[in-house]
């Protein structure tokens, strides 16, 4: 039996394809959340504001317009995630400041509108 370089080859296409995969599914865990939308955002907030005892005061209008100026911040999305999922978290204490400072700069016109 004589072996010849078209033999090999399959074999070694094969071999080289697992490690390609491998790298392409570590890249797609590492690229972490994706950006939630502002609809989530909002789903979130008036969940949290809710659970609160907030949610006459901060209704569903009022959760739309506070989730735009979070969706647009330089907020993490992991701290907008947390959000999304109605929970009071951020990733990190400057995330935590940013979060403070646009609900508390935008809440009377958002309540207002």
């Amino acid at each position: 039996m004589k072996i010849n370089d078209r033999n090999l080859r399959t074999p070694s296409r094969l071999l080289l394809a697992l490690p390609i995969a491998a790298l392409a599914f570590s890249l797609a865990a590492c690229a972490g959340p994706s950006r939630p939308s502002e609809d989530d955002v909002a789903k979130g907030l008036a969940q949290f504001f809710d659970s609160q005892g907030m949610g006459d005061q901060i209704d569903a209008d009022a959760a739309e317009c506070l989730a735009e100026y979070l969706v647009d911040s330089e907020l993490s999305n992991e701290t907008l995630t947390f959000l999304a999922n109605g929970e009071d978290k951020q990733k990190n204490e400057a995330d935590k400041a940013l979060t403070t400072q646009i609900i508390s700069d935008n809440v009377q016109e958002c309540i207002a509108d």
